[in-house]
């Protein structure tokens, strides 16, 4: 089995691994269900995929979610933009995710509220949570929300990368002024049933509208900060300073173009105004033709990404932060390659002098906070 080397095996390193045996972790986005039915060979069978072995072509597998002391992982039924039969795809997606917990009862439980957090860390396994990424997967029907409630899911991403017909993206231009009235009743909807509205990929107007009307705390599912590196999929300071209040968490993400200001300007002549893709953009072609004109792509680095979470810190407080890989099968940074990597990034920040207490809050104990409270929210 080859795992990421520890970017520095060193008794912080090892501080981070015993940390990480008594709190339980949790990642707030992976893309694993799209990248299994993106694989040439599986094409969506799980058996032909198999998750057991290590997958070095891409980031998650369950030797490497393993080794990286995970006891959660929110997994993604991600809806591509603008598909014409949105609803399908994310059943498609939920079914493959509820197949993953059945096929790998020994690896995996349910996730269905902060309890089985606590209980899959106990039983050494771990709960997987299922979430829909991209609004659009309700086909404009508010008890659409009702059945996805009813099948597992607990987390919807309000859009992605374009913007459709009740909610604007931050990668798009926008056409609602943030939310559409429909819009604002799907966020009353998911307060009553007690799913966690994320505001990853939304307009800022968006995340202020949802900070204006929502009665349960927010998440920022994979968004780092603006401050830092000026991608419109991060989170600007003025919706920043309004968190605490909310009580909600902003999850930092391992994606190289919301981490480094630098990958982020020599991926631009990719990127439409918004910081989308172009329409048909061949991407090996693009990026070959910027690494002619520009050398290669500069790397992010987990030195970079705990940056986001120092300034995070400072910004907002310890209480408002999580983390939330996004690994999708994608580029990564050095050092956070993959799944197995978590405890490194635990020791960074361990480095950085942040107290047990924090890292405890970092890993899972504000996310643990945030499901309890909207599971509170709809009760009442």
């Amino acid at each position: 089995m080859v795992l990421a080397a520890p970017p520095l095996a060193d008794a912080a390193h090892d501080q981070a691994l015993a940390l990480l045996d008594r709190v339980p972790l949790i990642d707030g986005h992976n893309d694993l269900p799209y990248v299994v039915r993106l694989d040439r060979t599986a094409k969506g069978d799980l058996a032909t995929y198999d998750l057991g072995k290590v997958h070095p072509e891409t980031d998650t597998d369950i030797p490497r979610m393993r080794a990286g002391k995970l006891a959660a992982q929110f997994f993604a039924a991600y809806v591509p933009p603008n598909h014409p039969k949105p609803a399908g795809f994310a059943l498609a997606q939920i079914a493959l995710m509820r197949r993953i917990w059945e096929h790998h009862t020994d690896v995996f439980r349910p996730g269905l509220s902060a309890d089985d957090v606590e209980a899959a860390k106990k039983e050494g396994r771990i709960a997987l949570f299922m979430t829909i990424e991209n609004g659009s997967a309700l086909d404009n029907e508010l008890e659409t929300l009702d059945a996805y409630w009813d099948l597992g899911v607990r987390l919807m991403t309000l859009c992605h990368n374009d913007t459709h017909d009740w909610c604007d993206s931050a990668t798009d231009a926008p056409r609602h002024d943030g939310l559409s009235a429909f819009g604002k009743q799907v966020i009353g909807r998911m307060n009553r049933l007690g799913m966690i509205v994320d505001l990853a990929h939304v307009a800022p107007k968006v995340m202020h509208d949802v900070l204006d009307i929502s009665e349960a705390p927010v998440v920022w599912s994979h968004s780092n900060a603006f401050s830092l590196c000026n991608h419109p999929r991060n989170v600007p300071d003025d919706v920043l300073d309004r968190v605490a209040a909310n009580n909600g968490v902003v999850m930092a993400t391992f994606v190289p173009d919301f981490i480094n200001q630098a990958s982020r300007d020599w991926n631009r002549p990719a990127r439409d105004q918004y910081g989308k893709a172009r329409e048909g953009l061949d991407f090996k072609k693009a990026e070959a033709e910027i690494t002619r004109s520009s050398g290669p792509r500069p790397r992010a680095t987990l030195a970079q990404y705990c940056d986001h979470l120092d300034y995070l810190a400072k910004r907002i407080g310890h209480d408002h932060l999580g983390i939330g890989s996004d690994f999708f099968g994608g580029l990564t940074p050095d050092g956070l390659e993959d799944a197995s990597t978590f405890p490194a990034l635990i020791a960074e920040m361990i480095r950085r002098g942040w107290s047990e207490e924090n890292l405890a809050k970092l890993a899972s104990g504000n996310m643990l906070r945030v499901m309890r409270s909207v599971a509170s929210a709809a009760a009442r």
